[in-house]
C-alpha cells in the first residue's frame, strides 16, 4: 500500500503553522536504531515495585561523610550491575548462530542531549566503588552534552539503565538498545502506603520495568535478575561487601 501524507505534507495541506529543524546524524541514528529495535526484537516486560528507605539512607550516610555526593542513580547502577553478576544468563545477547554471554558488565546509562538520547558506558560496573561510579557518570554526562563523548565510550555496553525518576515519572517501559537483551526502565520514588506485618505503613518505592529481549533471556531469567536487583537495593550495605 502507498504511503499516506507526511507530517509536513499534511501541515501544508491544511495551513497548520510549523518550523522545522533539521535532524542531527545522532538524532537519525538513535531513531533507526529504536524503529529496528521495535519491529524486530520480541520485547516482554517485567515490573517490580522496590522499597528505597534504606538506600536513601546509606546516600545520606555516605554523603555527610565522604567528598563525593552520591546520586541515587549511582548506587541503582552498582545495584544492577551486581545483580547481573548473580545472575550472569540476563547478561547475555542473541545472534542467529549462539548466544553471547558477556564475561564483564558493562553498564550503559542513558542521558538526554540536545542532539538526543545517547548512552555511555560505566565499564567493569560491578567492580567499581560507588564513589568511582560516581565520578566516571558525572564526567560522561557532562561530556556527553557537549557532544565530546568517544564512539568506545558509548558503544557496546551490555545492559542499559534509563531512569526518568527526576522527572516525576512513575513508571514506564524502555525500548531494548540493540544488540542488547535488556534494558531497566527506573521511575520515581515516591512515598506510598504498603502493608507491613498486616499493618498500613508508608514506605519510599520506586517502580522498575526490565525490558527484555524474549530470544535471549526468558521470562524466569528476567525475573530472577529482578529479584535480585530489588533484594540488592533494598539491603544496600550488601553492595559494599
Amino acid at each position: 500500500a502507498a504511503a499516506g501524507p507526511n507530517a509536513k505534507q499534511l501541515a501544508d495541506a491544511y495551513g497548520i503553522p510549523y518550523s522545522e529543524q533539521k535532524h542531527s546524524n545522532m538524532r537519525k541514528t538513535v531513531a533507526r536504531r529504536l524503529l529496528e529495535s521495535k519491529q524486530t526484537v520480541p520485547h516482554f516486560y517485567l515490573t517490580v515495585d522496590i522499597e528505597l528507605d534504606a538506600l536513601l539512607k546509606l546516600r545520606k550516610e555516605l554523603n555527610d561523610r565522604g567528598d563525593v555526593k552520591l546520586s541515587v542513580n549511582d548506587m541503582i547502577i552498582k545495584a544492577a550491575a551486581l545483580a547481573l553478576r548473580k545472575v550472569p544468563a540476563a547478561n547475555a545477547s542473541w545472534t542467529d548462530d549462539a548466544m553471547i554471554q558477556y564475561e564483564r558488565v558493562d553498564v550503559s546509562v542513558a542521558v538526554a542531549t540536545e542532539g538526543g538520547l545517547i548512552t555511555p558506558i560505566i565499564k567493569d560496573a560491578d567492580r567499581k566503588g560507588l564513589g568511582t561510579i560516581s565520578g566516571e557518570m558525572k564526567d560522561l554526562a557532562a561530556r556527553a552534552r557537549d557532544g565530546k563523548l568517544k564512539p568506545e565510550e558509548y558503544q557496546g555496553g551490555t545492559f542499559s539503565i534509563s531512569n526518568l525518576g527526576m522527572f516525576g515519572v512513575k513508571d514506564f517501559a524502555a525500548i531494548i538498545n540493540p544488540p542488547q537483551s535488556c534494558i531497566l526502565a527506573v521511575g520515581a520514588g515516591t512515598q506510598r502506603a504498603v502493608v507491613k506485618d498486616g499493618a498500613l505503613a508508608i514506605a519510599t518505592v520506586m517502580s522498575c520495568t526490565l525490558s527484555v529481549d524474549h530470544r535471549a533471556v526468558d521470562g524466569a531469567v528476567g525475573a530472577e535478575y529482578l529479584a535480585a536487583f530489588r533484594a540488592l537495593v533494598e539491603a544496600p550495605l550488601s553492595m559494599m561487601l
